[in-house]
Order: C-alpha cells, then structure tokens, then sequence
C-alpha cells in the first residue's frame, strides 16, 4: 500500500473519532491507519474499535510516550510513506493527495508535508472552515531546515510523511521518553539527510490548547534536550560545513529567545549570559535588537513587547516553542 497513518492516542476520546474519520475521508484511498494506544484510560480505543473500516489497526502498549507510540506504529508500518497524525489533529480529504503530488514535484525528497493552521476548541465547528488554496498549490523544497525554521511555518507532527525505508533506517525515530519537542528533533535529523518537499496547501488542523496537549502552554526556559543533541551533531563532526553553519545560528536564535525571556522575568544577568552564549548569531539584526533590550531597556517594556509579538505570531503563522 502506499501510506501508513500511525496515530499515537492517549486519552483524546473526545478527538479520537473525528481524527480517525478525516482519514478515512482522504480523496486518495491507498492507505492502513495504525492507531498505537499508549495506556489510555478514557475509552478511546474502544471507540474506534467499533470503526467497521478493515484499514484500521489497533494496537496497545503499556504508557511509555508518545515518541514510543510513534516508534511502534513505524515499526508496524506497511505502506511505503508513513503519514503522521495527532489523535486531536485532522486532516483535511485531499492531504494525501497532495502529499504525493509535492513528491512528484520533487521526486528527490524522502520526506514531504503540507502546511498546517493552528485551531482550538473555542474556534468553533470542527473540523475548520478551511483556506481556499490554490488548485495547485506551489511545492518548496527545503534544503536547509534550521534557517527556513525561522522564516515561517514548516512543520507540524501531524503535517509530514516520511519513506518507510529512511524511517526504518534511523529508528529508533523519535526520542523515547521524550515528549517536548521530541518531533522537532526528529524533524531536524531527517533534514540533515533528505530534502523536504513542503507543499503550500493548508491542509492540516493543528490543535494547540487541548488538555494534555504537548503545544499547549509550555514555556521553554532552558535548551530543549533536541538543541543540545543538534549542538553536539553540529560540533562533533557530522554534519556538513553547511549545515553546522545553519545549525549553530539556529541554537544561537533560541539562545537570544532565552535572553529576552530571562528579562521579562527581572534576571538581567541571566539575559547577558544567554546573549553571549549566543554569538553564532551576532551578525543578524536579531542578536543586536536583543542586546540593546537586555542591555537597556527596561523589563516591563520587553515584558509588552514580547507578548505582543507572541499574541502576533500566534495570530498569523504557525511558529512553535523554538522559533520565539
């Protein structure tokens, strides 16, 4: 078959069905949905075991995360693209087709994805009113993540589709135990060895204020375990010239977040470090910006001023945690 949908599900009754059934709505109809029911307790497998459709597996695991729920659904995976979903997320009927249609555009990529809207449950009906997007909508292919990263929106866990055998090739994908921004990392490795067909098309519902949701409401206060891996793939030797380059200013990038942030909360000090630790950025405008506000703006103005632009960016793209 030509996609495998692996769904991670941990106490998302309320969502389970509706994400199951956009799925089962795709245009394009050559796929198996793998369901990895990470030790709920609400019910919601049996939910969808009622689901008549013989596409649909459910399997059960003792509570271990979400990063080894997606592990065993690839591991389980028979298509050759696994397409990923959050068990509150949806996908919009032709996502699949278009997931095919940015790979014919650029047969290179081993990974592809389209874009994402970010919804919550005080929007309203669901699934969403969807953007009209053009019919056919422009494919970017993506060589250099880090940097596109900081331009706008990319990448969702619910958005990317990924050959079975390169997932097969750098299990396990996700890290286990992890379940803050243990998508980012996987995101950032595969980009260090495939292109990223990235097809203009919102085509995906991205939930971001569920209970028990991992976008809902974290604030980072140091570097996420991911960075800190990418800094060490980054200076260890094993990436190329450019891609150290590109991965250090991005670190770099989340380092100046964590200067403004160490502001806001009144700690100074803590804002100068961080902005020295992030010299790999010193020649963007951004690295100067947050020197002169750690330097001398007072806290309550970068207190506005960053909640401004959070409320922003939240508003008009879909930015994550990393991107701040």
């Amino acid at each position: 078959m030509k996609f495998s949908v692996v769904i991670p599900l941990y106490n998302k009754a309320s969502y389970i069905c509706c994400s199951v059934q956009s799925v089962l709505s795709q245009s394009f109809t050559d796929f198996e949905v793998i369901i990895v029911d990470d030790g709920s307790s609400d019910g919601g497998s049996e939910l969808v075991r009622v689901m008549t459709d013989p596409r649909i597996r459910v399997v059960h695991q003792i509570n271990a995360g979400v990063s080894a729920a997606r592990n065993r659904g690839i591991a389980l995976a028979q298509g050759e693209w696994v397409a990923f979903l959050d068990a509150d997320d949806w996908h919009h009927p032709n996502h699949l087709q278009c997931l095919l249609d940015a790979h014919k555009a650029w047969p290179v990529a081993d990974a592809v994805a389209t874009d994402f809207i970010l919804i919550s449950d005080s929007d309203g009906s669901w699934p969403p009113p969807w953007p009209t997007c053009k019919e056919i909508p422009e494919v970017e292919l993506i060589t250099d993540l880090p940097r596109r990263w900081m331009v706008g929106p990319s990448l969702c866990s619910s958005s990317v589709a990924v050959r079975r055998e390169r997932l097969q090739q750098m299990q396990p994908c996700f890290p286990n135990g992890e379940s803050q921004a243990e998508d980012l990392d996987f995101w950032f490795r595969l980009a260090e060895q495939t292109p990223i067909a990235l097809a203009h098309a919102p085509l995906v519902a991205y939930r971001i204020d569920v209970d028990g949701s991992l976008s809902a409401g974290h604030k980072v206060v140091t570097i996420p375990r991911s960075l800190e891996r990418m800094e060490v793939r980054a200076t260890s030797g094993s990436m190329t010239a450019t891609q150290r380059r590109s991965a250090l200013w991005f670190i770099a990038q989340h380092k100046l977040t964590l200067a403004r942030s160490a502001l806001s909360s009144g700690e100074r000090i803590q804002g100068i470090k961080w902005l020295m630790k992030g010299r790999h950025a010193i020649t963007s405008k951004r690295w100067w910006m947050t020197a002169v506000m750690v330097l001398f703006c007072p806290q309550a103005l970068v207190t506005s001023w960053e909640q401004w632009r959070t409320n922003r960016k939240y508003r008009h793209s879909n930015i994550t945690d990393v991107r701040g």
